[in-house]
């Protein structure tokens, strides 16, 4: 039982424990799990579904938003997977709904949605023009009535990333939800590939066990359809995202022990590896739940180290010196909380 309660905590700190019943259900071990432990799995699984019940009620919200202002959008990450009924989705939690318009729809959407209650999130002076200058999204918004949160992007990473996606291709093979009008999402590459450029683009990885996982099934789910593997390479070099895509697969493989086609691995030679033992030790750390039970030695830097490069990854130094520098003095003047701008 001590072992049960180790497990309990550390998936519920990973955000997993949806996922973790998941997989016992599937290895039809429902009974083979003991009393109390099961109680917290089965909590957990009605949290999941209670969460994705009001998501597909907002996916028609956003809907009817969108095509009152004559534009389309599409749905990124964990509302993608609901809208689809994708069976990674199954287990899956979330606390926001990611959206992505085109940069010239952004002014117009962001009104759109002002009209049916989403407001903006209240940010400090900075961080509103840290958001709208540098940010590939829009400050979050909220729901004045049902308190939900929308995330209205216009690119995948920011202005000054150093890796250039190419937005534009995104664009050009989208799916229209079942039951939508308006609301779109990416094709099954592009949707893997969004997520590993947004799990290895991240500085602080409360859910990076989680959104790796999520990576893994897609390995997984996506891999059975027909020429998915080859078509990933091609998208992954045409919208810029072959590092995000050699990332995701090195670090699936060591976690979670993902198999690929050997062809695939072989064609991937071809590339940068992109992998270091300083890599390794970072992520290999940063990547298990943030519990006391999983830290180990460098633990601490690793994480700091991750959110460093994070942030060279996001901006030239300049910026990034500056942009530490404010958040910095900020928080010690006890004038904000932490913000995800950072």
């Amino acid at each position: 039982m001590s072992d049960w309660d180790l497990l309990i905590r550390q998936a519920r700190s990973a955000d997993l424990l949806g996922r973790l019943w998941r997989e016992i259900a599937l290895s039809g071990l429902v009974d083979s799990v003991p009393e109390a432990p099961t109680r917290h799995l089965q909590a957990a699984k009605l949290l999941v579904e209670r969460q994705q019940d009001a998501v597909r009620r907002e996916i028609v919200y956003i809907d009817e938003a969108i095509r009152a202002s004559g534009l389309r959008a599409i749905l990124l990450k964990g509302a993608a997977y609901v809208a689809t009924g994708k069976a990674l989705a199954v287990g899956r939690t979330f606390s926001d709904v990611d959206i992505l318009v085109g940069d010239d729809d952004l002014a117009m959407a962001e009104k759109a949605f002002s009209i049916y209650g989403w407001q903006p999130a209240k940010q400090s002076a900075y961080d509103e023009a840290y958001y709208r200058k540098w940010m590939h999204e829009i400050p979050p918004l909220v729901h004045v009535k049902r308190n939900t949160t929308l995330d209205l992007h216009h690119a995948i990473l920011p202005r000054t990333a150093r890796i250039k996606v190419n937005t534009q291709g995104l664009l050009e093979h989208i799916v229209l939800v079942d039951g939508c009008t308006n609301l779109y999402v990416l094709q099954e590459t592009d949707m893997l590939l969004h997520s590993a450029t947004h799990l290895f683009h991240e500085g602080e990885l409360a859910h990076g066990l989680r959104d790796l996982h999520d990576l893994h099934l897609m390995f997984g789910e996506f891999g059975a359809l027909p020429s998915f593997w080859n078509d990933l390479l091609i998208r992954a070099q045409y919208l810029g995202l072959m590092v995000p895509l050699l990332y995701a697969v090195r670090y699936s493989r060591r976690k979670f022990h993902t198999v690929f086609p050997q062809a695939f691995l072989r064609k991937l030679e071809s590339y940068s590896a992109q992998g270091s033992a300083l890599m390794d030790f970072c992520y290999d750390r940063a990547l298990l739940p943030k519990h006391a039970s999983c830290e180990r030695f460098g633990s601490g830097v690793a994480r700091v180290m991750v959110y460093l490069r994070s942030h060279w990854l996001k901006m030239p130094l300049g910026l990034l010196v500056y942009h530490l520098s404010v958040k910095s003095l900020a928080r010690l003047g006890g004038k904000e909380s932490k913000s995800t701008t950072e």
